[in-house]
């Protein structure tokens, strides 16, 4: 089944690497990346590295569009690209030695509905499509659930991670995968979820309706409520260089292999958990992702 990644807003992922970050003070970067990136990218970007066949198709900002492209290019993927007026939007993510991670996320450009209707122009509508990630200002979440109900219509597989997509719209939607993290049910719940509640409400959403209803769990790995059973992944140590991707790489590997639940879910955390060996917003590598899924284990 062919596989379409959407990205209406991607960014420039850039990544500084500094031994500490103290607030209020100037800090020295020992290195910076710059990465493309959006989740529908990152999810591309893992699903080519390990010989998944896929398109992403991805809204550019016209103003710094070549150099999105060429990254694109760099990495082997099949790509089809909408140009709108605007810059693409960078995000900068720090990484100091021992101290946790901080992200900042800028605004891209200003669209309106008829981008929508110019991307599912180009969708295969029997496949695999991926809506994931932030949505450009100037579409409302009401034409976001109208297109996603036309694509389900025509009779695509949807794989929604957005947080412009709420609670509501995704038991009205029922997509087939949705792979919200605990932060995000959190925010559902209005408290912080114990993992007896993470799991409750895994199968509360599959029981709405959504075929695969995944949590991921970081490095505590993943939750999965599909074909009316309880899956719960957990995943080997590692040092994480960088976590910026994990959760969409998990997704890709969740499309990278068959349809038995246990098989999809085993393979979501090995490419989430590899992911976060490499620097940067970069695609998990074969050889990890082979050695951690050997160590992953299924209740």
């Amino acid at each position: 089944m062919k596989i379409t990644t959407l990205t209406l807003n991607p960014a420039f992922d850039i990544h500084v690497s500094l031994k500490s970050f103290p607030p209020g003070r100037e800090s020295l970067a020992d290195s910076v990346m710059r990465d493309i990136g959006g989740k529908g990218i990152n999810i591309s970007r893992a699903l080519t590295e390990n010989g998944i066949e896929n398109t992403a198709l991805v809204v550019l900002g016209k103003e710094n569009s070549a150099d999105f492209i060429q990254g694109m290019e760099q990495a082997g993927l099949t790509y089809q690209a909408l140009l709108w007026e605007g810059r693409i939007r960078e995000n900068i993510t720090i990484h100091p030695e021992s101290e946790p991670e901080t992200r900042l996320s800028f605004k891209g450009f200003e669209c309106d509905s008829s981008l929508l209707k110019k991307a599912e122009d180009l969708i295969d509508p029997k496949g695999i499509v991926t809506f994931t990630g932030s949505v450009p200002a100037g579409i409302s979440t009401e034409e976001i659930e109208d297109f996603l109900m036309r694509l389900k219509e025509k009779g695509s597989r949807l794989v929604i991670d957005s947080k412009s997509v709420s609670l509501e719209m995704l038991k009205r939607i029922k997509p087939w995968l949705i792979k919200p993290n605990a932060e995000e049910i959190e925010f559902y719940c209005g408290k912080a979820p114990s993992e007896e509640e993470l799991c409750a409400a895994a199968m509360e959403l599959h029981q709405a309706g959504i075929a695969n209803a995944m949590i991921s769990l970081g490095g505590d790995g993943a939750v999965l409520a599909a074909e009316g059973k309880l899956y719960r992944a957990y995943v080997p140590a590692i040092k994480a260089v960088s976590t910026v991707g994990a959760g969409d790489s998990a997704i890709a590997g969740f499309l990278s292999c068959g349809d038995a639940p246990e098989e999809r879910l085993r393979y979501a955390v090995s490419f989430g958990s590899a992911a976060c060996l490499q620097a940067g917003t970069n695609p998990p590598l074969a050889k990890d992702i082979d050695k951690i899924f050997k160590q992953v284990q299924i209740d």
